[in-house]
């Protein structure tokens, strides 16, 4: 089925887990392209301020504080959607926290709680989008991860997570296919994303929590996402280096099992204090598209900018190989902010 999405320009955009990271990225992006925005979190005040700047620049942005584990806080996004803006064109599930811990040590409360937000908050968020955009037509944009694909030692919940999004967000497609509705359904799979995500963790390690490289800047993900609102595809992975591993894993999983102690140790850093709470339950530290990665960070994935033009598909695997190994060469080289 072929759909055809209006310009970003000309569209009304609703984002869950937009008061920081991928989020808050893909709202400003959003935002200077010309969308409107529709921004929901936890953190009412936070939002506040980002849909005061984005407004200052001359954009247009609404807000609901909710949280996205209650449908009805859910329900409470689109009714401001269509009470502000008349409706909307795209909406896209990104609300996701993680959890860093041996699975037998990890609580059944925080276990829930993760799967509440993560799993119940895109299915939430995705059946209540298209019953608004079955008439209108539009797209549902979910943000999964290459733990969908993957598992990692030390976050078995969030990669249980993030392979439930895929199964449902697979199967919803299927049968949004099947009565022809005029939606289209993305999965987005980011590798390693410099965002706040490790340090709103709840965590059990003895250290503070780091990403494994590759790592990429949220941005990416936000112009992968914007992308897909417009000419929308399947799957996209963010990060040559993620579909790298999951190409392993598909071609040898054995292989890529015997890589759980390596994928333990780049989970940990040496020089940060350990803050177990983390968001698991109330947020805080909001207001950040990045986090504090002490490693090299790359600006884009050419990877994923050439899987989003069909003419740049025979050079994926390259380009893949290619950005895994200089981002782990690099990893050790401290990060320059600006």
């Amino acid at each position: 089925m072929t759909y055809a999405h209006k310009p970003l320009h000309r569209q009304v955009i609703v984002i869950t887990g937009a008061s920081s990271g991928i989020g808050l990225a893909t709202a400003r992006m959003a935002a200077e392209r010309g969308a409107r925005v529709v921004l929901a979190a936890r953190n009412g005040d936070v939002l506040a301020d980002i849909c005061g700047a984005i407004e200052a620049a001359g954009g247009s942005a609404v807000y609901v504080a909710a949280d996205v584990g209650r449908r009805e806080d859910v329900q409470a996004i689109a009714n401001k959607a269509v009470a502000a803006f008349g409706g909307f064109d795209t909406w896209v599930n990104v609300a996701g926290l993680t959890i860093y811990g041996e699975l037998r040590e990890v609580s059944d409360a925080d276990s829930d709680r993760l799967m509440r937000t993560n799993f119940w908050g895109t299915v939430y968020g995705s059946l209540v989008a298209v019953e608004h955009l079955a008439e209108r037509g539009g797209a549902l944009i979910n943000v999964g991860s290459i733990a969908s694909d993957l598992a990692f030692p030390f976050q078995g919940m969030y990669c249980a997570s993030k392979h439930a999004v895929k199964g449902f967000t697979d199967a919803l497609r299927m049968e949004l296919k099947q009565a022809g509705a005029p939606i289209s359904v993305s999965l987005v799979k980011p590798a390693s994303i410099d965002s706040p995500l490790p340090q709103h963790a709840r965590n059990y390690m003895n250290r503070e929590p780091k990403l494994p490289p590759p790592v990429y800047r949220p941005e990416e993900v936000a112009h992968a996402i914007l992308h897909a609102a417009v000419r929308p595809q399947r799957d996209i992975f963010v990060g040559g280096g993620g579909k790298a591993f999951v190409a392993l894993k598909q071609f040898a999983p054995g292989a890529y099992d015997l890589l759980g102690p390596v994928i333990t140790l780049l989970q940990r850093r040496s020089d940060a204090p350990r803050d177990p709470a983390g968001s698991l339950y109330r947020p805080n530290r909001d207001g950040r598209e990045r986090g504090i990665h002490p490693g090299y960070v790359a600006r884009t994935s050419l990877y994923t900018r050439a899987s989003l033009h069909p003419a740049g598909i025979a050079t994926l695997a390259a380009l893949s190989l290619a950005g895994l190994a200089v981002a782990i060469l690099r990893e050790g080289r401290p990060r320059r902010r600006r």
